[in-house]
């Protein structure tokens, strides 16, 4: 699917309107946007996919983040887009996806376009076949556990994404979680 759109929001998330992708973060336009964590438990412990960004990427190339996010289209339904992204990025389908929560931020990014989002953040447990994923979408995908992720927002920020540390703590003070 093309997705060279976004869907612009107010702080509410109502809809005030769209706008070409590039130009809305090159403004810092507030759109609407999700984000998508998949999780398993392995060896007694969760892990979550982490996915590094493809280095063609136009912002954030090879930077590592959560397992999928995106914007969805205009007149689109947000799960619909997300369960239809990971498989355009990913390569695998999913029954559904699991809301937990929405959060607004916004990042000054290093090519001097802004992430300004109104992100829904959902979760899925789950153990896919991640071997067959796009590669020009993704570098390369990795299960974390979660003490593995905090110790590498500390020593290493600078390799993920600047919006992977805000939502994987909004994830993490929803769910429980168990390091």
């Amino acid at each position: 699917m093309n997705r060279d759109l976004v869907v612009l929001v107010d702080t509410n998330d109502n809809v005030i309107g769209s706008e070409e992708k590039l130009l809305a973060h090159q403004k810092g336009l507030l759109h609407r946007a999700f984000s998508i964590f998949i999780v398993r438990q392995r060896d007694g412990q969760t892990q979550v996919l982490l996915q590094q960004r493809a280095f063609s990427k136009y912002h954030c190339g090879g930077l590592w983040s959560n397992s999928c996010c995106s914007h969805p289209q205009p007149q689109e339904d947000l799960k619909t887009s997300a369960l239809a992204r990971l498989n355009e990025e990913l390569g695998f389908t999913l029954e559904d996806l699991i809301w937990v929560d929405s959060h607004t931020y916004r990042a000054e990014l290093a090519n001097e376009l802004i992430e300004h989002e109104f992100d829904h953040l959902f979760v899925a447990w789950a153990e896919p076949d991640v071997s067959q994923f796009n590669h020009d979408e993704v570098e390369a995908t990795s299960w974390c556990s979660l003490a593995q992720i905090d110790q590498q927002l500390v020593s290493s920020p600078q390799q993920f994404t600047p919006w992977f540390e805000p939502t994987y703590q909004k994830i993490r003070e929803r769910l429980v979680l168990s390091p």
